[in-house]
């Protein structure tokens, strides 16, 4: 965790260890969260795992429309 510096005021030793509690509670969460999520295997979806790629688009009224909705998209 990187230095913490105080820009402006004069925090007490409890509100300045209240707002350390609260960012290290917040970076505890996160990463529980993201290990959490690393052990059920769920991440970052991938575009090769997406299965909406292989759905064909829809149709698209035009000159030619209905020549061109039977080719390979």
């Amino acid at each position: 965790m990187s230095p913490i510096h105080v820009l402006h005021g004069q925090p007490t030793p409890e509100e300045l260890a209240t707002v350390l509690a609260v960012v290290q509670a917040r970076a505890a969460a996160a990463q529980a969260a993201a290990e959490a999520a690393r052990l059920a295997g769920v991440g970052p979806a991938s575009p090769w795992n997406d299965r909406a790629r292989l759905l064909r688009p829809a149709v698209r009224p035009g000159a030619n429309a209905w020549r061109t909705s039977g080719w390979a998209h």
